[in-house]
């Protein structure tokens, strides 16, 4: 089992940045598929950016393309989410999930491991 926390979010202005971090504890995740989900107040949880265990191979919402950086350091177990051009749409509670397995992966459905949520709120 492993266990994920979430660190780096806040309050932000439209148009700042924010980095979010996802570090692993009780196994090593560097041959684990990462993500980034956020759930927005009265809606569903969605997919934000993946990247596979390499850090190779990124993909991202259309959202948040050209605005956000998923990346990973496996010496340190640990995953970010650099958000930059932060838009009020963008307040939501943002989840770090691992999948046991290469590739990258878009659908909450597919990983195996939470972390508890860390909070972004963008103000405009």
């Amino acid at each position: 089992q492993v266990q994920l926390v979430e660190s780096g979010g806040g309050q932000a202005q439209t148009g700042g940045s924010l980095r979010l971090s996802c570090t692993a504890s009780g196994r090593t995740v560097s041959s684990w598929a990462m993500g980034w989900f956020r759930q927005a107040p009265g809606k569903e949880r969605e997919f934000v950016a993946g990247i596979s265990w390499t850090g190779g191979s990124t993909s991202y919402a259309d959202s948040v393309k050209g605005r956000f950086t998923i990346s990973r350091d496996n010496a340190k177990n640990t995953v970010y989410l650099q958000m930059n051009s932060l838009r009020p749409e963008d307040t939501a509670v943002y989840y770090c999930a691992a999948r046991a397995a290469s590739g990258y992966y878009s659908d909450y459905t597919d990983f195996d491991s939470w972390g508890q949520g860390t909070t972004v709120t963008v103000s405009s």
